[in-house]
């Protein structure tokens, strides 16, 4: 296998785009089969209970939902905590945070945790464990074939997209959401990979489980402008529903946290109070796929009453943050969208019959509700509303999608900062740094302002001896190697919560293992977004093509050196633009000033002085030397600087020029040839 493993790695990384973009294509593949087991298992699942409960009753959810929910929290303490919960969010972090790494040994379990979940009436989507899975594959995929970083995030971002557009069968939807969302970033080096796997992932699961287990729903109309109002007041009843969901998450995680019993009886306590709400709402339970596509194919003549649906609403709400709290492994993305479904057909039941402009769907507003309150909670409009379309296969509504999602987006964000999938990274005090699209950092990487490799620890050293080298060294913290290999990073903080220096305790029994880390290649923009966000103060560096080689670390002042010297090469690019521009003007020309003693820029830099328009310094000549000026370059008593301007550019740093008393020294010189 070893031989196996060589022989692709030097095939990918010698082919170049062509090779990444078969690395996508496989990835593709790969979350399109485990996507389709995923699905084909919670089915199988699903019938077993459902053979039970039509043999003795819907009283076995009580026991069916705390058994499932048991499972999976075994799971978790087995393989990793992010087999239960979601998994957009540990996605988030993994490509923000953990240079892109999800573990492989969790992809198996997350599946057989969702469906046993879901399967035995546990409430969650299986949208958010797909993209677990699929960013788990192509993140295994990208470092067994030894990819550069940023191939690592656009094929973790791809293989999550990519298990979107498998349990959906939307492709499209699929690419956004893994543009949007997680990468944040609609980069054409991220695009291609994304797509190529989203369509392959949708295409394997469509041909595997077949369209009749995936979302579907009839297209509708929109009848009449006046509906405009109603859909824009559907986006503010959207917006309720948003905050009524962030509400919730956040009092049932409060009430996970300072409950006081055993761990192993959490999920048989939540699992109980989730098989309760069965027995009342038993909609609220599983997926609500089915639930949902009824309620997109409703029509105007009904005869579903409003009340019931908003019920089964806020139960859904209840029933998905308790199960992810339990120790379930489901996401919120069909909750939401189960939960806008609801409120848009009841809203359309209650004033279909007191409007007179035309007939109310309330299959329409199911549709608009649905993507509303998804955007609302996901902070993704435009993923809503591609979703919408590919369930759909239909345009007709896209003004009223266009116009709920966009207020509902709007009107979220100003109260709830924070989406449901960055909401918990917060709570931890991580908060996701969203860059510019130009950012003058962006012009400088890692490696050219990091520190060199230097002095490291090893995991053998006692904390006193590393207290010591980190005093001769002056910093809080260095990396801790063995073998030219990054196993942790060791703080004077890390030292101190141990007691302090110590002869008895090693550097490896308090450092962190598997530390956040930068490569060279990467902008330092990127790398100071990720140190913003975890309050670090460094930053391991390990090379492009091995994760574990350590070549040197990322510091504070690496960012202060990246500055400036960004600073100074955008000066130089702006100096030549300037120079291009007076180049094209008439009666611009070379000439030289020299500078006199006590004059207003004697001592002063280059960068501090206020240039006329119209001139463009060329270079500065000290005795025998010319200097090449950059922004930080000083000028004295005695140097001469030649200029590129108009003449009233000359006029005016003549006068600049003049010494602070008595007349002026300086005088010009023809023009240079």
């Amino acid at each position: 296998m070893d031989r196996v493993w060589q022989t692709l790695r030097g095939v990918l990384q010698a082919r170049g785009a062509a090779a990444f973009l078969t690395a996508s294509l496989a990835v593709g593949v790969l979350v399109g089969g485990a996507a389709a087991l995923m699905v084909l298992a919670l089915g199988w699942v699903r019938d077993l209970v459902g053979e039970a409960t039509d043999r003795t009753g819907t009283w076995v959810v009580v026991l069916a939902v705390p058994a499932g929910m048991v499972t999976s929290w075994m799971l978790a303490r087995r393989f990793g905590e992010e087999v239960e919960g979601g998994g957009v969010t540990e996605s988030l972090m993994a490509l923000s945070v953990h240079t892109g790494f999800l573990s492989s040994r969790s992809i198996v379990p997350k599946i057989a945790a969702t469906a046993i979940t879901l399967g035995s009436g546990g409430s969650g989507g299986r949208e958010g464990p797909a993209v677990l899975i699929g960013g788990a594959i192509g993140s295994s995929l990208a470092r067994y074939t030894r990819f550069g970083e940023d191939q690592i995030r656009s094929l973790v971002a791809a293989g999550a997209g990519a298990g979107i557009g498998a349990t959906f069968g939307a492709p499209i939807a699929g690419m956004l959401f893994a543009l949007e969302i997680l990468l944040q970033n609609f980069a054409v080096r991220h695009l291609n990979s994304v797509v190529v796997a989203s369509v392959a992932a949708a295409v394997t699961t469509r041909s595997i489980v077949g369209e009749e287990r995936l979302l579907r729903a009839p297209s509708h109309a929109f009848r009449h402008p006046s509906e405009l109002v109603l859909y824009a007041l559907l986006g503010l009843v959207a917006v309720a529903a948003a905050l009524a969901f962030h509400r919730v998450i956040e009092l049932v995680g409060r009430w996970r946290s300072g409950a006081r019993y055993p761990d192993w009886l959490r999920p048989v306590v939540m699992g109980g109070v989730v098989g309760l709400f069965g027995l009342v709402e038993l909609d609220a339970l599983g997926t609500g796929q089915e639930f949902v596509a009824e309620l997109l194919r409703l029509t105007a003549d009904t005869s579903r009453a409003w009340w019931p649906l908003l019920v089964v609403a806020l139960a859904k709400i209840v029933t998905n943050a308790i199960t992810r709290s339990g120790g379930g492994s489901g996401g919120t993305f069909m909750p939401s969208l189960f939960v806008g479904a609801a409120i848009g057909s009841a809203m359309a039941i209650v004033v279909g019959p007191v409007w007179g402009f035309s007939d109310l769907d309330p299959g329409a507003f199911a549709v608009v509700g649905m993507a509303a309150t998804f955007a609302a909670t996901g902070r993704a409009p435009l993923t809503a509303i591609l979703i919408v379309f590919e369930i759909t296969g239909d345009y007709g509504l896209v003004l009223p999608l266009m116009l709920s999602t966009s207020l509902a987006v709007f009107l979220t964000d100003r109260f709830q900062p924070e989406s449901l999938y960055t909401a918990p990274l917060a709570r931890k005090g991580i908060h996701l740094v969203r860059s510019e699209d130009i950012d003058l950092l962006d012009t400088v990487t890692v490696g050219e302002v990091m520190t060199p490799r230097g002095s490291t620890l090893e995991h053998s050293m006692t904390t006193q001896e590393a207290a010591d080298v980190l005093a001769r060294e002056r910093h809080h913290g260095l990396a801790v190697v063995d073998d030219g290999r990054l196993v942790g990073i060791v703080t004077l903080t890390d030292i101190a919560r141990r007691g302090g220096p110590s002869a008895d305790t090693t550097v490896g029994q308090v450092m962190t293992e598997r530390p956040v880390t930068v490569v060279p290649t990467m902008p330092v923009s990127a790398a100071l977004a990720r140190m913003a966000a975890l309050e670090f103060g460094r930053l391991p560096v390990v090379s492009d093509g091995d994760p574990r080689l350590y070549v040197g670390m990322f510091r504070r002042e690496s960012v202060v050196r990246g500055y400036h010297r960004a600073l100074a090469a955008s000066m130089g690019r702006q100096m030549y633009r300037d120079r291009s521009r007076l180049r094209s003007q008439p009666e611009a020309s070379f000439y030289e000033l020299p500078v006199p003693t006590r004059s207003g820029v004697d001592g002063a830099s280059v960068r501090s002085l206020a240039w006329p328009d119209g001139a463009t310094l060329v270079s500065v000549r000290r005795g025998t030397r010319v200097i090449i000026p950059h922004g930080d370059t000083v000028l004295r008593p005695g140097d001469v600087i030649t200029v590129f301007g108009t003449g009233d550019s000359r006029v005016e740093l003549a006068f600049m020029l003049e010494p602070a008393t008595g007349p002026a020294e300086s005088a010009t010189h023809g023009p240079v040839t």
